[in-house]
């Protein structure tokens, strides 16, 4: 029954974030959450740096995941020293990789791309995880079983993910297609729920010039699914059943990848098929490989998580992530100050 309850706590606490979300974030409101002054200039006006909400999201749906993939780690009584090892290592090798990638497919500076980055994990995992499996044995620790751990990987993914779709209806970008030039059938779907972005910063309106428009809401459909994709399989994970956890989260997030491509309107770089579909259907190829079955525990997972060595790294990597894609590379700011005389 814990098992179960958590599950359902989860579900319906992240329930209502979406809800609050699709409602709120595409508003011209939610895009920035600061400037900072940088320099002045001679008219006394200062010229900031603008800090996003994509940013403060992104980081929240970056270090969630990665705390319920150390709670899954704990699960498989991985140790805590041997969890942040492997992830640690992964992120290293992939948050670079998705600015990388989007410069390479999309020939652009200034932008990052989940899939790409996701595309390079589901490689580096197995492998950084064999590399630790080879020293485990002559420190006297039991080797990492394969196939659980990269189940909790695509779980934590998923959860990521799912978040992180809610930082794209804040900044505008990864957007749907105009309903008005949609299928009738998604006409008559998305009839009552869709998006009208507003705000000229949101990268909807100047890469597009969509903002104002109903477009079809791919990031909340998005978020929905891979949600709902993260908690039936991390219920199947805390039950044992690590092979369905995996194919599952595998096949559905990266089958929904190929799928929602083509109800977007930004770009993706060139052709008919975008690099990141042919990604996606590879990935879901090699869903089927694997196969090494343990037993997970909950609590035991639960109590590496709040180590307070756990806590400080999960402080840490918020801070970088949040300064890594919440500093907006496309807008400027210009700041004046002045006195409040009444209150003087």
């Amino acid at each position: 029954m814990t098992d179960e309850l958590f599950v359902l706590s989860l579900g319906l606490l992240l329930a209502s974030l979406v809800h609050w979300a699709v409602k709120r974030l595409p508003d011209e409101r939610w895009q920035f959450l600061a400037s900072v002054p940088v320099m002045k200039d001679a008219s006394g006006h200062w010229h900031g740096s603008n800090f996003t909400y994509y940013g403060l999201l992104t980081a929240n749906a970056l270090v969630f995941g990665v705390a319920l993939l150390i709670v899954l780690f704990g699960a498989l009584r991985i140790s805590m020293g041997v969890a942040l090892s492997v992830i640690l290592t992964v992120l290293a090798v992939c948050l670079p990789a998705s600015k990388w990638i989007a410069r390479l497919v999309e020939g652009k500076r200034c932008t990052f791309t989940i899939a790409g980055a996701f595309f390079v994990g589901i490689f580096t995992a197995p492998a950084v995880i064999h590399g630790v499996n080879a020293f485990l044995p002559s420190l006297g620790a039991r080797p990492i079983p394969i196939m659980p751990a990269l189940a909790a990987v695509l779980i934590a993914y998923s959860f990521g993910e799912g978040l992180g779709r809610l930082a794209c209806i804040s900044f505008g970008c990864c957007y749907g297609a105009l309903l008005s030039e949609s299928h009738p059938l998604l006409q008559r779907l998305f009839n009552q729920w869709h998006f009208i972005f507003s705000g000229k910063m949101k990268k909807i309106s100047y890469a597009s010039a969509m903002d104002g428009k109903q477009v079809i809401p791919v990031q909340a459909v998005t978020a929905v699914i891979y949600l709902c994709t993260g908690l039936v399989s991390l219920l199947l994970f805390l039950y044992g059943k690590f092979t369905p956890a995996f194919v599952l989260a595998m096949a559905v997030t990266q089958g929904w990848r190929v799928l929602s491509e083509t109800l977007r309107a930004d770009h993706r770089g060139e052709g008919k098929s975008s690099v990141y579909q042919i990604m996606a259907f590879l990935a879901i190829l090699l869903a089927p490989v694997l196969g090494i079955l343990t037993r997970a525990e909950l609590l035991a997972g639960l109590e590496i998580v709040w180590h307070p060595v756990t806590v400080i790294l999960l402080q840490a990597l918020w801070v970088v992530i949040f300064v890594m894609f919440g500093k907006s590379m496309v807008t400027s700011s210009e700041i004046s100050f002045h006195l409040r005389a009444d209150r003087i």
